[in-house]
This record gives structure tokens, C-alpha cells and sequence, in this order.
């Protein structure tokens, strides 16, 4: 066999964590090479972020059309649907992002090998990692490699951003047809008459809205009290009315018992109440989709003498144990980051952590990340976006706090645009005003979190934000608002 190909740095997934952490890698001057068992750009690129919202974008531009064109004043003899249309343009983005990151491979001189990765050994005084490269086995929901290795490589240190994979439900495993995961919900052949959601998270509740905005009878089952349930509750109530008139039926406080064969090739699910498991009913629907979280993609992925620590369904680093981790697992010289260790799941926090890590490989001292101002978004329509701490947080930490919220309904740019369906809810601290969270639920959420991400990250208070001129009209007017209430001095509600 030849002799092993060297690197400082192997790299393996190429999500928003793995190229990311790979091109900053090169940049500062490692010898990397990126290992990736299918398409460039992961999860993200090819089935999650990027993809879900050109379906999201579709459905908004066909609900205004149905739901306000006559409000407007631009009536429509007939609103004509193309699901394969529909479906079609989003898989052509994934090939122009793909595209883009094979080019910025390319310009960082990081190498790029296709296959499933398998790490024999860590580093040891001795020697380098060592790596072997399988052709990839197994479907989407697993990650085998299969016959000898094709290559196999060593380095100093190895990184592993291979993300995470949808869960199943162990007694209704997704068959990819009538039971379903995200994966599937993007690129069914044909657009359901009815679905119904299993889990209201993000994930859910961004495919319950594309749905049904396009006409399927969606029904979302949630376990919990509420729906999007890491949200401010405030946030939550409100969602839940606007989506139910939307026309979305929803089942919070229930979970699924059983899923069984229906009519017409269907399924029959039965869901009880759990605060009165003798109060069930059952619900026809032509298709499942099971949204009820995620766990790390890593089947497959290391030697079994290797002895990598793993806590619940995630790969254990030091990131929660010190002050400035390395994102090093228990094996010396092998890194994780991004959705493979764990929450929250998010693109934008793995590409951060990426550059940290491979930062402080090299040697540079560097901020980090800072994991109380993560801003998350749910971009169905109206959007949700947060960061920082919900009002529940901070009651059951016993922080003296104060809130200012600014409903939408009041808000002019809001009227304009026909999007008074939300609020702005800012809660800082007392006597001093730090932003301790914030919470968007509307139009543009998604955009103006960046606002209040930055504030918080610059330890600004409500005075600073009130005293920053927004321009008029826009929705960042209703931070501006949001911040006064907090102050008692709110002008337009």
C-alpha cells in the first residue's frame, strides 16, 4: 500500500462546521483536507437551511397570493400550483451551493476526498491519526463505510463536523414514503391531501407552514404544554392562534401512541392526552412526518478500540467544561463541533465553533463563542427569532428583571405590509437595563434578531437601544418600541 497521505488537519462533514473550520484551517496556513461521504455542504446546503427556505419563500408567495390578493387590490382569476416546480427549485439551489463550496476548496487549497470516513487512532507521542476512507454504504439514516479502504490518511489532528440525523420513532421507523423525516418532507414526488407532524420545534412547524400554505390538511401533535417549547411563552401562545388561523390544527399537551395502517394507503394515528392517558383519539392522515428532534451523526464513524466518550446520543468535548475549550474529545488529537455534540443545533453556532477550534490548534488566542447570545429562528410566517434567556429562565434563576413588549398590531410599517400578527419582547435586567433576552415573533424576525444579538454581545442596555435612532418606517422600529416599554415609556401602544 502507498504511503499515507499527510495533513495537519483532516476535516470530516462539510456542513457550515466542516468547510467553514476547513477554509479557516488553510487560511492559517494548515495543510487540511476535507473528507465528505456525499454532497458539499451537508445537511445545511442540501436538505436544511438553505433548501427549506426557498420552499418556505414558495409558500409565503402563494398563501399572500390566495389569502390578501384582493385585499391588496391584485385579484387573481386562478392561482395555479406546480408542486414539481415547487420542489425542483429548491433541489437546483443545493447544486449552485455546492458548486460554491467545491470553489472555495479550491481557492484555500483544501483537499477535498468523497467517501465515508472511519478514524482507526487518535495521536499518540508516537504517531499521527490515521484515517481511513470507505466507499459510503447505507441510506440517509445511516452512515456505514463498506469494503476496503480506498485510501487511507494520517494527521495531526482530525475534526469531526458530521452533524446530526433526524430520530424515528422506535415503534413507527420512517419507511420514506407515508413516515417520514425532514428528508423526505422536501422532495416528495407528489403534495399530500393531509399530514400530520409528530414534534412542534423548529423543524416541525417550518413544514407545517410550508404545507399548509399549499393546501395539505396539516395537524401538529406536541407532547408539551405548548408549541415551539424552547421559546419565550409569550411567543409561544401567540403562534399558536395565528397558526391555528391559519387553519392548522393543533394538539399541544398530547403525544402519539400509535401509528397503524389507514384508509387509502394512510395511516390511522392514535394520540392520547398526557395528563389523562384514558382520554385518546385517532386522526387519518395520507402522511407522517416525525419532527421530534435529532441526535449526532457519527454510525460508523470510529474504530471500536478508539474509545470516544459519548452522552446522550452526542459526542462528549470539554466546550461546556471550561473556560476556552478546544472542542477535544476524550481521544487525543480528534475535535468535534457543530450538531454532533450536541445543542443547541444550529449552522451558524457550528461554523463558530469551527473557527474557534481550529483557531486555538493553531495557536491564536481568540474571543470563542458566546453561548448566551445564540440567536435562534424559525422562519415560517410569521417568523420567530430569539436569543438569550425566555421570561421562564430568568424567573426560575431568581433574577430581578423587568419586560417591555411592543405588540405589532400598533405598528406602522406592520399595517403597511399587512403583518400585525406579533410582537417584540425585550427583558432586561433591574436597576441596570441589560438585555437579558429578546424575542421576536413577525415579520423580517429572522433579520432583526442581528440587533439584539449585537446589543447583548456589547452588553447594551434598553437606554442604549432607545437612545440608537431607527429609521422610519421599518419593523426595527418595533425594537425601538420594545425597549421603551421596558423602560415605561413605551409611545405607541
Amino acid at each position: 500500500m502507498a504511503e499515507a497521505k499527510h495533513y495537519d488537519l483532516i476535516v470530516i462533514g462539510s456542513g457550515p462546521g466542516g468547510y467553514v473550520g476547513a477554509i479557516r484551517a488553510a487560511q492559517l496556513g494548515l495543510r487540511t483536507a476535507c473528507i465528505e461521504r456525499d454532497k458539499l455542504g451537508g445537511v445545511c446546503l442540501n436538505w436544511g437551511c438553505i433548501p427549506t427556505k426557498a420552499l418556505l419563500h414558495n409558500a409565503q408567495l402563494y398563501r399572500e397570493a390566495v389569502t390578501h390578493g384582493e385585499q391588496w387590490g391584485i385579484e387573481f382569476e386562478r392561482v395555479k400550483l406546480n408542486w414539481s416546480k415547487v420542489i425542483g427549485r429548491s433541489r437546483d439551489i443545493t447544486s449552485t451551493l455546492n458548486n460554491g463550496v467545491a470553489y472555495l476548496f479550491k481557492k484555500n487549497k483544501v483537499d477535498h476526498h468523497q467517501g465515508h470516513a472511519t478514524v482507526l487512532s487518535g495521536k499518540t507521542a508516537h504517531s499521527p491519526c490515521q484515517v481511513a476512507v470507505h466507499e459510503p454504504a447505507g441510506d440517509y439514516y445511516s452512515g456505514a463505510g463498506t469494503g476496503e479502504p480506498k485510501m487511507t490518511l494520517t494527521a495531526d489532528r482530525v475534526l469531526i463536523a458530521t452533524g446530526a440525523a433526524p430520530k424515528q420513532l422506535p415503534f413507527a421507523p420512517c419507511n420514506g414514503t407515508s413516515i417520514i423525516s425532514s428528508y423526505e418532507a422536501m422532495i416528495l414526488p407528489k403534495q399530500p391531501k393531509s399530514m400530520l407532524i409528530v414534534g412542534s420545534g423548529a423543524i416541525g412547524m417550518e413544514f407545517a407552514y410550508f404545507y399548509n400554505a399549499l393546501g395539505t390538511h396539516v395537524t401538529v401533535v406536541e407532547i408539551l404544554d405548548r408549541i415551539l417549547p424552547i421559546e419565550d411563552d409569550d411567543v409561544c401562545k401567540l403562534a399558536e392562534r395565528v397558526f391555528a388561523k391559519q387553519g392548522m390544527t393543533i394538539h399541544t399537551g398530547h403525544t402519539v401512541k400509535a401509528i397503524d395502517a389507514g384508509p387509502d394507503g394512510g395511516h390511522r394515528v392514535t394520540i392520547v392526552d398526557v395528563n389523562n392517558e384514558a382520554q385518546t383519539q385517532t386522526i387519518d392522515c395520507e402522511v407522517v412526518l416525525v419532527a421530534v428532534g435529532v441526535q449526532g451523526r457519527f454510525d460508523g464513524l470510529f474504530d471500536d478500540s478508539l474509545g470516544v466518550a459519548v452522552v446522550k446520543d452526542h459526542i462528549k468535548v470539554d466546550y461546556r467544561d471550561v473556560a476556552e475549550p478546544t472542542y477535544q474529545t476524550a481521544v487525543p488529537g480528534i475535535y468535534a463541533i457543530g450538531d454532533v455534540i450536541g445543542p443547541p443545533w444550529l449552522a451558524h453556532l457550528a461554523s463558530e465553533e469551527a473557527v474557534t477550534c481550529v483557531e486555538r490548534i493553531a495557536g491564536h488566542r481568540t474571543l470563542g463563542v458566546d453561548y448566551e447570545s445564540i440567536p435562534g429562528c424559525t422562519y415560517c410566517n410569521p417568523q420567530i427569532a430569539s436569543i438569550g434567556m425566555t421570561e421562564r429562565a430568568v424567573k426560575e434563576k431568581g433574577v430581578d428583571y423587568q419586560v417591555g413588549k411592543f405588540q405589532l398590531k400598533s405598528h406602522g410599517k406592520a399595517i403597511a405590509v399587512g403583518a400585525t400578527d406579533g410582537l417584540v419582547k425585550i427583558i432586561t435586567s433591574k436597576p441596570y437595563g441589560e438585555i437579558l433576552g429578546a424575542h421576536i415573533i413577525g415579520e423580517d424576525a429572522s433579520e432583526l434578531i442581528a440587533e439584539l444579538g449585537l446589543a447583548k454581545r456589547l452588553e447594551a442596555t434598553a437606554e442604549d437601544i432607545i437612545s440608537t435612532v431607527h429609521a422610519h418606517p421599518t419593523m426595527a422600529e418595533g425594537i425601538h418600541e420594545a425597549a421603551l416599554a421596558a423602560e415605561g415609556r413605551i409611545i405607541h401602544a
